[in-house]
């Protein structure tokens, strides 16, 4: 510990400490930093208290959980030798295999123990080992919070409050000797519990019953109910003190009994090491690679399909924020996806800053001006982003569908789907599949269990009891294949770049694996069009326009249709430009059918004019409009001929557009000045938002430079809490660690000599605020009422009024 003499207290261990031992406390402890302690009592308070205790034992291994709880029913303070026995046990039922177990825990015991002392959970040395207070009172056995070990209370415990007469009695069934101590009687009955061979010998003479009562109480919970008259087994217990009174009808076994029907020992299976993840297969790395590869792809085309989907504004957002399931089912159909997926699929691009609320009064959702640069990037680059986004992100898309705490529904986009533990375990997930050899697929199960042991206490979620952890685990198993992080549930190679060399490492293996994109279709005479691979960006885009997409696969087929067409025209195409297009991208002869289509659409396309007056139909040929006033279909359009070639409506120009569409006609919308409107889709884009934050998992790591200065802090601070002075600045009477109290005058003599010779005073300091303080500082100048010098305690130079030190103090020899 670096000391002669023991620690007393917990802040006289951690002031033993070296600093690079007290950074290691801040690192595992990042709580403990907010604010800086001022000195190491305050540290080690802090240290103690209940919440952060809390947080420091959910941050345990298995194993060394179970030797806090050890620690939490052993003596205080234990010898390194008793905590090892508890967890081996006495050796009385040793066998080969307890031979094997005893030999690993005495392994990983001084592992375990060293990062309980790491993190201030345990102090003192091997002979006297202390579990703080507070931690020891969170793993301590009670009727309301029974122990882990399942162990209950002491003999002595149990029987605080209990007649002289009544231990008595027990004694004598026991077999003890009397005495009217009592006191003396509760030590002769733990003595009898803690004797193997007497303890034996009492239990040889105990009904089968009664051991039976015992088997199912030793390994936990130790309570048990009892009616008023009891069995003649349980009464033979309870006569000799085996079940001990808690309530009228409550009734525990003592601690000290369980611990010798157990062998010595407190945990049932002490798990010292950590499972092993097993593997369901072993692949070959390059199918791997190349299945990951092409559902990277995949990913990255679904992406950028939603964008188009949502192009010229998506779905409207609900009153409590979110997509509601209807909305979320009609992204799902046009995905071709499950709904779940969908959601999996909108999360992704929200999170990685491609989609958004435009912040409209009528609020909907539409890709932000980031997702055209993300569309500019190559295949390889975008799929880096999206793998980066998901993982560091907070957002969990599996709780779609589910419900809060309050019981009110998750959905996709919604603001309660932040879960800060995820990004920790995709990544502590991803770490488990790269420690495998590659091509190797690992068992899930194997997987959920190597997790639950090294967070044990971690992540209960609330409702149903399940493991928040081990769901997150499924999840990104699940999320990985999709994403082309995992190929056939292996770890992709160009995933192990991305964790350890970062985006543009993996971009680099991953882009010689993605199919190189075509600037070319196949026409077929069925007015259909094959893209026999992914799209250049520009003939994708124009293609899109100008026909439907039939099918998606290897090769997607598109489908050419008067309403297709017609929607290439309303973009500002002509005939001859989509002709033109056609014959250049088209690896077949163009057939006869689809040109005779775009010819037939466009010289029916703008004949009819669609303007506001409220709206209008106007048409230079005059029988085209009587035809219109003719059709019973025109009749909720409510027209009416105000010109030979002018017909007006009361419906609005978007629905009278519409109406006429689905009649036949290929109506063009003109402006004011009587030019046609063109159209284009994509126009709605948000204004510029930024990907949604993290939720961070309390305080942040902090780096070595302010764990650095923290660590001077705390020592200077210190050292002004701890530093002897001179006696003779005290008045008398002054109780110890007051602050110091002398006059004006005398203040400024001293300061101006310490100034002179450079030597360290200790002043008490009150600030604006009226906070008092007691603070190391050595003065440079001393001019105009105030003192400039090196203050140790904040590490830095200040400057303080005269006025405002209360005394000053030389410091001892």
């Amino acid at each position: 510990m670096g000391t002669t003499t023991p620690p007393r207290t917990l802040a006289e261990a951690l002031r033993a400490r070296d600093d690079e031992s007290l950074a290691g406390l801040l690192r595992a402890r990042p709580d403990l930093l907010s604010p800086v302690p001022g000195d190491i009592t305050q540290l080690a308070t802090r240290a103690a208290t209940r919440a952060s205790v809390v947080r420091a034992l959910e941050h345990l291994d298995r194993f060394a959980l179970q030797t806090a709880e050890a620690l939490a029913v052993a003596p205080d303070p234990a010898p390194y030798g008793t905590l090892l026995g508890l967890l081996t046990g006495d050796g009385q039922d040793d066998g080969e295999q307890r031979d094997d177990a005893g030999a690993a825990i005495a392994a990983a015991l001084p592992g375990a123990l060293g990062t309980l002392r790491e993190q201030a959970l345990v102090w003192g040395d091997d002979d006297r080992l202390r579990l703080v207070r507070t931690a020891r009172e969170l793993l301590s056995p009670s009727p309301q919070h029974p122990s882990p070990t399942g162990l209950g209370p002491t003999v002595a415990e149990a029987t605080a409050g209990m007649s002289p007469g009544r231990l008595q009695e027990i004694l004598a069934a026991a077999g003890l000797p009397a005495t009217h101590d009592p006191v003396s009687a509760v030590t002769a009955l733990t003595a009898l519990f803690t004797d193997r061979a007497r303890m034996g010998e009492l239990l040889d003479t105990a009904p089968m019953e009664a051991l039976a009562v015992l088997d199912r109480l030793v390994w936990g919970p130790p309570y048990g109910e009892v009616t008023p008259n009891p069995t003649p087994p349980v009464r033979w217990l309870r006569d000799r003190g085996l079940l001990l009174p808690v309530s009228t009808r409550t009734v525990v076994l003592p601690r000290e009994a369980a611990l010798h029907l157990r062998a010595g020992r407190a945990h049932r299976v002490p798990e010292p090491r950590p499972p092993a993840v097993t593997a369901v297969a072993e692949r070959d790395p390059q199918a791997v690679d190349s299945a990951a590869a092409g559902q990277a792809y995949l990913a990255v085309s679904t992406v950028e399909e939603l964008l188009k989907l949502w192009n010229g504004g998506g779905p409207p957002v609900l009153r409590a924020g979110g997509l509601s399931v209807r909305e979320l089912r009609r992204t799902a159909t046009a995905l071709d996806v499950s709904e779940p997926l969908a959601a999996f699929w909108v999360e992704l691009a929200y999170g990685a800053g491609l989609l958004a609320s435009d912040g409209e009064a009528d609020e909907r959702y539409a890709p932000t001006p980031a997702s055209d640069e993300w569309l500019d990037l190559p295949a390889q680059e975008r799929w880096a982003s999206l793998a980066t986004a998901w993982l560091a992100a907070t957002r969990t898309s599996g709780l779609v569908g589910g419900q809060d705490a309050k019981g009110r529904a998750l959905s996709a986009l919604g603001p309660d789907l932040d879960r800060s533990a995820a990004p920790e375990v995709r990544r502590r997930v991803l770490a488990l599949l790269d420690e495998l050899p590659e091509g190797t697929a690992p068992d899930p199960e194997s997987l959920l269990a190597r997790l639950r042991w090294e967070r044990p206490l971690r992540g209960t979620a609330p409702g149903d009891g399940s493991d928040l952890r081990s769901r997150i685990a499924l999840w990104t198993l699940n999320e990985s294949e999709l994403l082309g992080i995992t190929g056939r549930g292996a770890l992709a190679s160009h995933t192990r770049a991305l964790l350890t060399a970062g985006p543009a490492k993996a971009a680099a293996l991953l882009a010689p694996l993605l199919p190189e994109p075509l600037d070319h279709v196949l026409l077929q005479a069925d007015l259909t069009a094959v893209a026999p691979g992914p799209l250049e960006r520009p003939l994708a885009d124009l293609l899109g326009t100008l026909a439907d997409v039939e099918s998606k696969g290897g090769a997607t087929v598109y489908r050419f249709t008067p309403g297709s067409v017609r929607r290439a025209l309303d973009a500002g195409k002509t005939a001859a430009d989509l002709h033109a297009f056609l014959a250049t991208h088209s690896r077949t002869p163009v057939p006869q059918p689809l040109s005779y289509l775009i010819d037939d659409v466009a010289r029916r396309h703008g004949r009819l004019r669609i303007g506001a007056a409220s709206s209008y139909v106007r048409c230079d040929d005059e029988t085209v409009l009587g035809e219109i006033l003719a059709d019973k279909r025109a009749a909720a359009l409510r027209l009416r001929r105000i010109a030979p070639t002018v017909l007006a409506a009361g419906a609005d120009p978007a629905s009278l557009l519409d109406g006429l569409r689905e009649m036949g006609y290929a109506p063009a919308a003109e402006s004011a000045d009587g030019d046609v409107l063109i159209t284009r889709a994509g126009a709605r884009r948000t204004p510029p938002r930024s990907a949604p934050a993290p939720v961070p998992e309390g305080p942040p790591v902090p780096d070595a430079t302010l764990l650095g200065a923290a660590v001077r802090a705390i020592r200077a601070g210190d050292t002004a809490a701890t530093v002897a002075h001179a006696p003779k600045a005290d008045a008398p009477g002054t109780p110890p660690g007051a602050l110091p109290r002398t006059t004006p005058a005398e203040t400024l003599v001293t300061v101006q000599a310490a100034a002179m010779t450079g030597s360290a005073v200790w002043i008490g300091y009150v600030n604006a605020e009226g906070a008092a303080s007691q603070r190391v500082i050595a003065p440079v100048r001393v001019e105009g009422g105030f003192v400039t010098a090196y203050d140790h305690t904040a590490d830095e130079l200040r400057t303080y009024p005269l006025h405002r030190i209360t005394g000053v103090a030389e410091l001892a020899e």
